[in-house]
């Protein structure tokens, strides 16, 4: 399809490029685009002895969810709760708790609350420190999900609910063991949710009324991932992966272009695939990956490799982050790894990025957030660490590292930081179970 001369492809992604170019707001999970680029300038190449400057910290409670900065504001998410939610997370357990789930927003500059929403919420999940998904903020509103299910549209600057879902008595939906973790995707007017209802596994809704518009999919469980839309084939398409399959759907109404079994261990459909030119990369838990090939005419896929245990990449907690044919990510036995994309090929692993160590015993799920900045990354490592480091098919360059926060969760015998930061106003937005600050990285 022909739009002024120029392929309908190349021309939404010269729109998203100009609507993007200046941007310092992050205003959903993984950034503006959900690509975890970073674009702003002017940021420092190393950080100072002593660490960069704390513009400020405030007290938050418990939870996973990331921060994200819009307008001049800082919305986040929390679970307030007398319970010891560290005495009782482990990988199965689903204690019962009280206690209350928050938005916060706060004013950029200083920390300062403006406005709070605050609902009882009764817990029922594995790991119970608080919500999974980063708000999503779009035209003055922000949309929050819930580990149980709750979605809330609140106006961005008042905090006044403008409509609400309860997934559960909604659609029938049962909480995943980990809680609902797919971050709300605003596409247009909709708002696309992975509910695992009764009817359909994905919904889409009217974003300014609520309104249901579409439902779509069946699965055993809903799986973790978050809705993403790609431009391939000439049509818009977006992707579903639930506990069974990677879906390619018309985002207008729902309908399924193309489907293809992938099915991680647990239901832990976690990543969010990543489109890299032709090729489509998914993986997860247990040697389960896989890399589709995009039909170039037509909304279509042809399978081009599944990993097995000498190859590929099987991500848990992090989105990996592909360039120049490479995959680079956190594996599943714990290693920060580098992959050929077309042919699963391993180049080089190291544990720096996620335990400190160079070499050394692996930890399971172990975590490290990529966002890209100009040449280099950052990383965001479960230690707690941010890290600036060149990650290249030669090899891993660490360039400097600051302990930015103490690990307050939990997993598998250790303490973790499982929460992916946020990157604008040339600053780094990041919380645990008790803290979220804002730090300076702009260059001297």
């Amino acid at each position: 399809m022909k739009l002024s001369g120029i392929t309908l492809r190349t021309g939404v992604a010269l729109l998203c490029v100009t609507c993007v170019a200046g941007a310092d707001d992050w205003p959903q999970w993984m950034g503006p685009n959900r690509d975890a680029n970073w674009r702003e300038t002017g940021i420092l190449e190393m950080f100072p002895e002593g660490g960069p400057k704390v513009l400020w910290r405030v007290p938050v409670a418990g939870g996973y969810a990331g921060p994200a900065v819009v307008d001049g504001r800082v919305y986040v998410t929390d679970y307030k709760t007398d319970a010891d939610v560290n005495a009782v997370s482990s990988p199965q357990a689903r204690p019962d708790l009280n206690g209350q789930e928050r938005l916060l927003c706060l004013d950029v500059k200083t920390g300062k609350e403006i406005w709070k929403h605050v609902y009882d919420c009764k817990y029922a999940i594995s790991y119970p420190a608080g919500p999974r998904c980063t708000p999503t903020v779009h035209q003055g509103k922000v949309y929050t999900l819930g580990a149980e299910g709750n979605l809330y549209c609140l106006d961005a600057a008042k905090g006044a609910v403008l409509w609400s879902k309860d997934f559960k008595k909604d659609y029938q939906a049962k909480t995943p063991l980990w809680g609902f973790c797919g971050h709300p995707l605003v596409d247009g007017q909709k708002l696309i949710c992975v509910v695992g209802g009764k009817a359909g596994v994905a919904y889409a809704f009217d974003k300014d009324s609520g309104k249901e518009l579409w439902h779509a999919l069946e699965a055993s469980e809903p799986g973790y991932c978050p809705p993403s839309v790609i431009e391939a084939g000439g049509a818009r398409q977006l992707l579903i992966w639930h506990a069974d399959s990677i879906n390619g759907l018309d985002p207008e109404n729902g309908k399924a272009y193309w489907s293809v079994p992938l099915k991680p261990d647990f239901g832990m459909a976690i990543m969010a695939p990543r489109q890299s030119g032709d090729f489509l990369f998914a993986g997860g838990i247990r040697s389960h990956s896989l890399l589709l090939k995009l039909d170039r005419e037509k909304p279509a896929v042809t399978e081009v490799m599944r990993g097995n245990l000498k190859t590929s990449l099987f991500p848990v907690n992090a989105t990996p982050y592909i360039e120049d044919g490479v995959i680079y990510g956190p594996d599943q036995p714990g290693q920060f790894r580098a992959v050929k994309l077309e042919t699963g090929e391993r180049l080089w692993e190291t544990n720096l990025p996620i335990t400190g160590e160079a070499g050394g015993k692996p930890v399971g799920s172990g975590t490290a957030f990529v966002v890209k900045n100009g040449d280099r990354f950052f990383l965001a490592s479960e230690t707690g660490h941010l890290i600036i480091a060149r990650l290249s098919a030669k090899g891993y360059d660490e360039v400097s590292r600051w302990k930015m926060l103490e690990p307050t969760g939990v997993a598998f015998g250790r303490k973790v930081l499982w929460s992916h930061p946020a990157f604008a106003h040339k600053c780094v937005f990041a919380r645990n179970d008790k803290e979220l600050i804002c730090v300076s990285l702009a260059a001297p």
